[in-house]
């Protein structure tokens, strides 16, 4: 099992959202709020307009992590 799991192609949108989480981690600000939000959701996360980036990112980094 765990070598069909470590076999997986990696999506795109998962490289994406852990650049992202990795360039905030290293002092970088999230510049545009509506990529944050376009990334989240091709992840599949449903996310407000008026949602604050903050909140999403720390629902990309449960993502990630889970």
């Amino acid at each position: 099992m765990r070598r069909l799991l470590a076999q997986r192609p990696i999506r795109l949108e998962h490289e994406q959202a852990r650049a992202l989480i990795a360039s905030i981690d290293a002092g970088g600000i999230p510049l545009y709020p509506a990529k944050v939000n376009q990334i989240a959701r091709e992840l599949g996360l449903e996310v407000s307009r008026d949602a604050p980036v903050e909140a999403t990112v720390a629902r990309l980094r449960k993502l990630l992590q889970g």
